[in-house]
């Protein structure tokens, strides 16, 4: 894959940590990452690219932030056959939001790198950085 592209919403800066992880793990697979800010992506461009990874953060009632949201329906009907990492993180709940979330792009036709979603509670731990690290040498290689 000639770039890796990683594009995300964070507020709290969670969310933008594990896209920097993401990052790390596309770099160790000898892949170039991409981060992008959602308000700042290139549609065309993204779409272009075999697979490519989306974060949003757990919002409210377990939902998708509304720039992340609207950029999701924009590309929604053009995912067919894509392959796409979510990530994000939460404050509270039970990660319904990436649940939904994940249904919603299966829907759509995307395929899910690493078969779901990956959450983080609040900053990555361990664990999770483990996780996005593997997810991100598999983006790479797609």
């Amino acid at each position: 894959m000639e770039k890796a592209f990683i594009v995300y919403w964070s507020s709290t800066g969670n969310t933008e940590a594990m896209a920097n992880v993401i990052a790390e793990g596309v770099k160790a697979a000898g892949g170039t990452p991409e981060l992008v800010f959602v308000d700042s992506v290139n549609v065309d461009e993204l779409l272009a690219q075999p697979a490519f990874a989306i974060g949003c953060p757990a919002m409210g009632a377990e939902e998708l932030d509304e720039s992340v949201d609207s950029f999701v329906s924009e590309i929604e009907g053009k995912v067919s056959g894509k392959n796409v990492l979510l990530f994000g993180s939460y404050d509270w709940g039970d990660g319904e939001w990436m649940r939904t979330w994940q249904e919603r792009m299966e829907k759509a036709g995307a395929v899910i790198v690493t078969g779901a979603g990956v959450i983080a509670n609040n900053a990555p731990d361990s664990d999770a950085e483990a996780s996005l690290k593997a997810a991100g040498a598999e983006l790479a290689k797609l």
